[in-house]
């Protein structure tokens, strides 16, 4: 009896299972899956067939032997005979329904693969149409050969919409597990033709567009043909007739080419465009217009353009040779057109430049040319200076022209032809820097520096353009009253003292020229070896000596200062311009004599910072506070006041130490006032003032300069030594 209830338990189970309204409908993989579940069911229900007739044969015998009430056993068999019964035709009927679900399954999944095949194909041929071709026949059998293909899709349409609907039947009875999967393929199919067909019909589109295009490229190509052809024949007819003289007339020719030139501008675009095609075959890259859309004014001069170069024609390019003339013929014609305003305006300028050189004026040139330096801030000698590039003083005709042209100045090479041959007054071909001041500045006195800068600056020029070296005597400004001079470029200070241009050297101030003379190697022609070192000979029977330092006595008065030995020899140094009256001969320069000085000399005790402002007037650039140079100036002295004012020295020595102690820092006016004093003496002396003059003068110097190989000497007097 518990068997028989076990076996009912079963089939009360197993029978919602196999049920008619439980779903078997799916996709090929779920339907399979569902089979092979129902056959193992049905293996399993075919084990228990036999013990089921083995139930029904034990109870038909236990109600045949039994004396009791045998009604519950009779009710058990008739249930399980029922239930066995349905279990087994709901079986049969699953069977059948997982059969068809599988069949349906199949249907559906080869006719999805099928249109997913075609639209990837159909896909492919839309992707990869490659560039369309340039000529109306090809691009007219490729829009006959897509519409075929348009039907084809129209076609598979009806095949799309089938298998969308038998998605949808299966959908409608498709197991749970199965309903994503059958709604992604019914979504896949629809998307991908839906594309197929947007791409099919934006490359008709396509297809239709460059057909129309190629139409009208077709009529603008002849019209552009016709007015190349003839806009070439017009601008020929107007080159072979001449120029006319007449500035009106040159001008009326200029706007009637500018107009032209604005129509050939307007065509550029359509020119463009129909040779698109051409230059999107080109296997070189696509080259920019070579000509600039934007035109400038009548005057302006158009640069040459270089043409772009012809490409090479491949087959594609080679059946269409009206492109290659348009393409040929349109660059021909802008040059021409060029070169038609370039002669115009080339005319218009020679006429214009020939009528202002009819009244040319150059004194009106150069008060123009000079207004337009001020203007600048620029200086004339800088200008020369930039344009002399060996730096020898003179330039070539030729670099002056180019020079003023290049700087900007509004003139025209006409008018710097005259000018050359005004600034070229010998006519050697070369203009010096004097001929160029002096033709910039005629009248001296109305161009005079205002400025003591100025005045120094053109002295400064003016002299080291004497420099006859092969390599010029380098001199640069450096900033106001400060320049550099020679190789050691050593920065020096120079300013006007009475009129003369002075060079601050050590610790003091020697004249321009006398620097120079100095320093420039070729001014020191004439000048032997003895005479360069003769400042460090000893004159015959003097010695050289030492003395121990003295304490510094009472300092003398101001007015001891004048019977000093240093304020003697600074007035002896003077141009023979003595402070005193005194018999001179020739000989060589004190300023190298060593003598054996009094026990009061400031042998040991140098007093440069005197010399600063007094000594160094004479122009002395050797270290004038030396023994040599201090023995030099007490031999210089008057022999009668060394010899009847002894007591005069020490207040000399206290005058010098007094004025030392001033140093550098003495003031301009001392130094005047000390010239002044000599030069008023001198004045009245009867010794000849013009070997020491300043050279190039007429009239004596009131600045001190020491001559180099006539200097006055005054009678040695012996020292007492020690």
């Amino acid at each position: 009896m518990d068997a028989l209830q076990a076996l009912v338990d079963w089939l009360y189970k197993v029978e919602p299972q196999l049920a008619e309204d439980q779903p078997v409908h799916g996709d090929l993989d779920l339907v399979m899956n569902l089979m092979d579940a129902h056959k193992v069911f049905q293996k399993e229900l075919g084990k228990r067939t036999g013990t089921v007739q083995v139930l029904k044969r034990s109870g038909r015998e236990l109600i045949e032997n039994s004396r009791d009430d045998t009604t519950w056993v009779k009710g058990q068999l008739q249930e399980l005979s029922t239930r066995w019964d349905t279990v087994c035709k709901l079986s049969v009927s699953k069977q059948s329904r997982l059969e068809q679900a599988l069949k349906q399954a199949e249907e559906f999944r080869d006719t999805v693969h099928m249109l997913l095949e075609w639209l990837s194909e159909a896909e492919q041929t839309l992707r990869f149409r490659g560039a369309l071709p340039d000529d109306t026949e090809a691009l007219q059998s490729l829009i006959d050969t897509h519409k075929e293909f348009m039907k084809k899709v129209e076609e598979k349409r009806v095949d799309v919409n089938a298998a969308v609907a038998m998605g949808e039947v299966i959908l409608a009875v498709c197991h749970p597990d199965c309903i994503t999967t059958i709604k992604h393929w019914i979504t896949i199919i629809r998307a991908r033709f839906e594309e197929v067909l947007t791409w099919a019909k934006q490359h008709q589109q396509r297809l239709e567009t460059a057909l129309s295009e190629l139409v009208a490229n077709a009529e603008l190509l002849e019209e552009l043909l016709a007015w190349i052809q003839w806009a070439e024949t017009t601008l020929i007819q107007r080159d072979q007739e001449p120029i006319p003289q007449n500035i009106d007339r040159v001008k009326a020719l200029i706007a009637e080419h500018q107009t032209f030139m604005e129509e050939m501008t307007r065509k550029q675009p359509d020119v463009d465009r129909v040779t698109k095609t051409y230059k999107r075959k080109t296997m070189e890259p696509t080259h920019g217009p070579f000509i600039e859309k934007s035109r400038s004014g009548n005057r302006k001069s158009l640069s040459q353009p270089t043409p772009p170069p012809m490409p090479i024609l491949s087959q594609s390019e080679a059946k269409n040779p009206r492109i290659n003339q348009l393409s040929a013929r349109w660059q021909q014609v802008w040059l021409l057109a060029l070169e038609r305003q370039r002669k115009l305006n080339d005319a218009l300028d020679r006429l214009e430049e020939l009528k202002e050189f009819a009244n040319f004026d150059f004194d009106v040139w150069r008060k123009k040319y000079m207004r337009w330096m001020n203007h600048k801030k620029s200086r004339v000698m800088d200008f020369f200076r930039r344009i002399d590039k060996d730096q020898d003083g003179k330039i070539t005709r030729q670099e002056f022209i180019d020079g003023i042209l290049a700087s900007k100045f509004p003139t025209t090479k006409l008018e710097m032809m005259a000018v050359a041959d005004i600034f070229d007054r010998d006519g050697d071909g070369y203009i010096d820097y004097y001929e160029f001041v002096a033709a910039l500045h005629p009248n001296k006195d109305a161009y005079r520096p205002t400025t003591d800068a100025d005045k120094i600056e053109d002295e400064v020029t003016r002299q080291v353009a004497q420099c006859k070296c092969a390599k010029r005597f380098q001199v640069e400004q450096i900033g106001e009253n400060k320049y550099r001079f020679g190789d050691s470029q050593q920065l020096r200070l120079v300013r006007i003292l009475r009129s003369t241009v002075m060079v601050r050297v050590g610790g003091g101030w020697m004249a321009l020229d006398e620097f120079l003379v100095k320093n420039d190697p070729c001014r020191a022609r004439g000048r032997t070896n003895i005479e360069l070192r003769e400042k460090f000979i000893l004159p015959e029977g003097a010695s050289q000596g030492m003395t121990p330092f003295r304490s510094r006595g009472r300092r003398s008065k101001p007015s001891s200062r004048a019977a000093s030995p240093t304020r003697s020899s600074s007035s002896a140094s003077q141009s023979n311009h003595s402070c005193t009256s005194m018999p001179s001969s020739p000989a060589t320069p004190a300023s190298g004599t060593k003598v054996i000085p009094s026990a009061g000399s400031k042998l040991k005790r140098p007093t440069p910072t005197f010399h600063s402002s007094r000594t160094s007037l004479a122009g002395d650039t050797s270290n004038s506070s030396s023994p040599a140079s201090t023995g030099a100036k007490t031999n210089r002295a008057d022999p009668k006041k060394s010899a009847s004012r002894p007591g005069s020295r020490a207040g000399s020595r206290a005058g010098s130490r007094a004025s030392s102690r001033r140093g550098s820092d003495a003031s301009d006016f001392d130094l005047l006032e000390t010239q002044s004093a000599c030069s008023d003496t001198s004045e009245s002396s009867a010794a000849g003032g013009q070997g020491n003059s300043r050279r190039g003068l007429n009239k004596p110097s009131k600045i001190p300069t020491m001559s180099k190989k006539t200097a006055a000497a005054s009678p040695r007097t012996p020292c007492p030594k020690r």
